[in-house]
């Protein structure tokens, strides 16, 4: 119920960090939903489920091995992976540093390699290292950190 409040009805749009909430949310009528947690290659046949019976199941890559797993499930003709580039700016908890060369190539493979089978709807980043701050402040500083980080990284 708190869900479809906070989506004004539209039953999509969410965010989740389990595949369990994201089946739950699905049970549920909802069906535009990112699984944001970096794709565990071990539940593919969970997320192709959840992709092939929902109308925008999105899922977080950051690693060129997950590019390859998705390639490895294609979807059925008219469905295609989205995918968000998961960025690590500071948390250390997932993701790929955006000052790592190697994310700007992963980038490119996402938006490049296979633009029948996987679009590429953006970057990603949690601000999960706000976790310890003690003040409105260091809050403050941690956003507009991974804020630039973010931007620096599209700008390239």
């Amino acid at each position: 119920e708190g869900a479809e409040l906070a989506t004004g009805g539209r039953r999509g749009g969410i965010v989740v960090s389990t595949l369990a909430e994201a089946k739950f949310f699905a049970a549920g009528g909802f069906d535009d939903i990112l699984y944001a947690y970096p794709l565990p290659v071990g539940r593919m046949q969970d997320c192709v489920a959840l992709a092939q019976r929902l109308q925008n199941f999105q899922v977080l890559l950051d690693a060129p091995e997950a590019l390859a797993v998705l390639r490895q499930h294609p979807l059925p003709a008219g469905k295609q992976w989205h995918v968000w580039l998961k960025l690590d700016c500071g948390n250390g908890r997932a993701g790929i540093r955006p000052t790592d060369p190697n994310a700007l190539t992963l980038a490119w493979a996402i938006a490049k390699e296979a633009p029948e089978e996987v679009t590429l709807v953006g970057v990603y980043a949690h601000c999960g290292n706000t976790y310890g701050c003690r003040d409105v402040a260091a809050v403050q500083d941690t956003a507009r950190a991974t804020t630039m980080a973010v931007v620096d990284f599209v700008t390239k």
